[in-house]
């Protein structure tokens, strides 16, 4: 492998078949073929490598995994059918019933409710801690905490937890340390640099990049990824054939596409940072932002979402939305194309107004997740539904 980023996400590939293909080939098989029974039983008892069936393994998601791994400096993968599989089984193959998992307290709504409502139910407690007072952790701990879980930048609001110190942290407790890297993705942060032992995406945001397919990853340790494995093996969250060729296909253009993202995210972040019309513009590289000093430490650029707080509440923010041109209204982030969301009255609509205070999804907030077309013209959409929606 090369050291260099874009030179591993082009050139790792799956061995090449009879045919020689420049570019790998979908293997669109539930299962592979074996030269005798002697070697169907040394496959199955793990003497030698090779392809069982397409729930386990399959050469697209092997490749997917490669380079993922690659770009994240981990040891082993699994690649997920979705980001909330991924979620999910680095949890539920991690911990036993009875083990408490600490959490900062922003995170994506649908990980708030598999720690609030799904793993209670098999003995699976969690405590959150306020990112703001990094010193008050320690007294969160319980005897049976077996896990840190983090994500950063979090989802929506932008906040960024300090990778070293999650890291040191999770060390000296002796804890697993799992970070959501999807808003970052492998080209801004890799987090196993700074300790974490797991690192979960959903693939299908910035990975794909484009909205077209669904995809979770699960990376980290060779030891735990082994437990990781054997429950995916048993329970099933495995990616298809199809969508791993797609991703692996564009981790390529990543790093391309990443740099745009920034770059257009910086110019729109900075061109209506301090607009009469908005309470607040927050983008990890804006110096204004709380945590700016942390997230120029552990990320290379700020990543493609800027979150703007109009003022005016719910109702500002929905004239707002509809009034825009050309940005789509969708749940979805990191696609090709602009995209606004407005997370208290969808993606993160079931948490109570209490909780959406504590991670500062006020009612005005909207996310924009900054997409590949010229700034100038998500500038000009944007000044123009804010002028509209007054």
């Amino acid at each position: 492998m090369s050291k260099h980023f874009e030179t591993n996400s082009v050139r790792i590939s799956p061995s090449k078949s009879s045919q020689r293909e420049h570019s790998a080939p979908i293997y669109l098989t539930s299962s592979f073929t074996f030269d005798s029974a002697e070697e169907a039983r040394a496959i199955f008892a793990d003497e030698i490598e090779g392809n069982i069936y397409s729930r386990y393994a399959n050469p697209n998601s092997s490749d997917l995994i490669e380079k993922v791994c690659a770009a994240e400096g981990t040891e082993d993968g699994f690649a997920t059918a979705s980001g909330m599989a991924a979620m999910f089984g680095s949890i539920a193959a991690l911990l036993q019933q009875g083990d408490h998992v600490l959490a900062a307290r922003s995170l994506f709504g649908s990980t708030h409710q598999l720690l609030t409502r799904v793993f209670p139910k098999w003995g699976i407690s969690s405590t959150y801690g306020d990112i703001s007072d990094y010193l008050n952790w320690e007294k969160l701990l319980q005897p049976n905490t077996k896990m840190l879980f983090i994500e950063t930048p979090s989802n929506p609001g932008l906040e960024i937890i300090d990778l070293e110190w999650a890291g040191k942290f999770a060390a000296a407790h002796n804890l697993i340390l799992v970070v959501d890297n999807c808003f970052a993705s492998p080209y801004l942060q890799q987090p196993a640099k700074w300790g974490a032992h797991i690192v979960t995406h959903s693939a299908t945001k910035y990975i794909d990049g484009q909205g077209r397919v669904l995809g979770g990853l699960i990376l980290g340790k060779a030891d735990l990824m082994k437990e990781v494995h054997f429950f995916a093996r048993h329970t099933g969250p495995a990616i298809s054939p199809f969508n791993a060729w797609i991703l692996a296909k564009s981790m390529e253009t990543l790093g391309l596409r990443m740099d745009r993202h920034c770059s257009n995210a910086l110019k729109v972040a900075e061109y209506f940072e301090g607009n009469p019309e908005l309470l607040a513009v927050k983008y990890p590289f804006l110096k204004s932002h709380p945590q700016y000093e942390i997230a120029k430490k552990q990320m290379s650029q700020g990543g493609g979402v800027i979150t703007v707080d109009l003022k005016g509440g719910v109702q500002r923010a929905q004239r707002f939305i509809d009034k825009l041109q050309m940005i789509s209204i969708t749940a979805n982030l990191g696609d090709s194309r602009s995209i606004v969301t407005h997370p208290a009255s969808t993606t993160h609509s079931k948490l109570s107004v209490e909780e959406r205070a504590q991670v500062g999804i006020s009612d005005g907030l909207v996310r924009l997740s900054v997409g590949l077309e010229h700034y100038e013209d998500i500038i000009l959409d944007v000044e123009r539904a804010i002028e509209g929606s007054k």
